[in-house]
C-alpha cells in the first residue's frame, strides 16, 4: 500500500512539473510599458509574422474586427483617465481590437480584455471607439505596437505591420498641475524628518521654470530648511532667491551652503555651485 501512493505521489508530482512546460508559439507574446508624465500605459499582445503571406485585405480582412495581434485579446491597460484622439477613456484595462480600413481604421477599446482574440467580440462592451489614419511606412515582418512621439503628457502608440502604421494619441492630461497639488500635499502633511520633499518639490518648480510658483517654493525650502540645514535646501533657496532677483540675499545663502556642505559627513561636492556662485558675484 505504502509503495502504491509513494508511486502515486511520484507520478503526480511529475505530471504537474510536466504541465509547466512553456510551449513556444509561432506568434510570439510581447509587452511594451510607457510612463507619459505621471501615467502608466501597458500593451500586451502576441506578434505573428507575414510569412510571404498577402496582409491586408486576406490574412487581415479590411472592414471586420481584427484581435490587432494573435491568440488572446490584445490589451490596453491604464491607471489614469486619459482621452485617446481627444476622446476620454477611463483608467482600467481594455481589449484592444481594431477595424481596418484602406483610408481609415477604427480603434476598439472593449470592457472585456479577457477573450481569445476577437471571436466573442461584443460592440455593446466597447468603453470607446476612435478613428485613426492608416501611414505608409517601412516594411515589418513581424507585427509590432510601440510608442513614437513621446511628450511631457503625451504619446502616439503606433500599430505596425508589413507596410502600415496607425498611430493614436493618448493624452494623459495637465502633469503639473497634478504634481504641483501632490507636493502641496505632501508639504502639508511634511514630517519634522522630511527634507527630500521640499528639496524635490522646489527643485522640480525651479526646472520647470514656473515662475509664478517661486514663492511657494521658497516657503517650501524655509519649512525643510526650519527641519535642518542642508547642502542641497541652501543650494535651492540661494537659486530661487537668484531667480527672484535677490541677488544679495542667494549670494549670502549660497556661501553659507558651501559651508555646511564642506562641513558635512561626508562632504558634499560644491564645485559646480561655487562656479555659479562666483558668476552671481561678479554681477553684482
Amino acid at each position: 500500500m505504502q509503495k502504491l501512493f509513494l508511486l502515486l505521489a511520484v507520478f503526480v508530482f511529475c505530471g504537474g512539473a510536466l504541465a509547466q512546460v512553456s510551449v513556444p508559439r509561432e506568434s510570439q507574446p510581447a509587452m511594451i510599458t510607457q510612463l507619459i508624465g505621471d501615467t502608466n500605459v501597458k500593451i500586451s499582445y502576441n506578434r505573428p509574422n507575414i510569412k510571404n503571406r498577402k496582409v491586408w485585405g486576406e490574412l487581415v480582412p479590411l472592414g471586420k474586427v481584427w484581435r490587432t495581434g494573435a491568440n488572446e485579446n490584445t490589451t490596453f491597460e491604464v491607471d489614469r483617465d486619459i482621452t485617446v484622439n481627444g476622446q476620454k477613456l477611463p483608467a482600467g484595462k481594455y481589449g484592444l481590437h481594431t477595424i481596418p480600413n484602406q483610408n481609415e481604421w477604427i480603434v476598439i477599446f472593449s470592457k472585456a480584455n479577457a477573450d481569445w482574440g476577437s471571436f466573442t467580440y461584443d460592440e455593446k462592451k466597447d468603453a470607446l471607439r476612435v478613428t485613426a489614419k492608416p501611414q505608409i511606412a517601412d516594411f515589418q515582418e513581424t507585427m509590432a505596437i510601440g510608442f513614437e512621439n513621446i511628450r511631457l503628457n503625451t504619446a502616439d502608440a503606433v500599430i505596425a505591420w508589413e507596410k502600415v502604421k496607425v498611430p493614436f494619441t493618448i493624452d494623459v492630461g495637465d502633469v503639473n498641475a497634478r504634481t504641483l497639488n501632490e507636493f502641496r500635499k505632501q508639504m502639508g502633511a511634511l514630517k519634522a524628518d522630511d527634507v527630500k520633499t521640499p528639496t524635490d518639490g522646489a527643485n522640480w518648480i525651479l526646472t520647470s521654470k514656473a515662475t509664478g510658483n517661486y514663492e511657494e517654493a521658497l516657503n517650501w525650502v524655509n519649512a525643510g530648511l526650519k527641519n535642518r540645514e542642508t547642502f542641497g535646501l541652501l543650494v535651492t533657496k540661494a537659486r530661487l532667491l537668484s531667480e527672484l532677483g535677490k541677488k544679495s540675499e542667494a549670494i549670502a545663502t549660497g556661501e553659507k551652503a558651501v559651508q555646511v556642505g564642506k562641513a558635512s559627513t561626508p562632504a558634499a561636492n560644491t564645485a559646480n555651485f561655487e562656479k555659479t556662485l562666483a558668476g552671481w558675484k561678479a554681477q553684482k
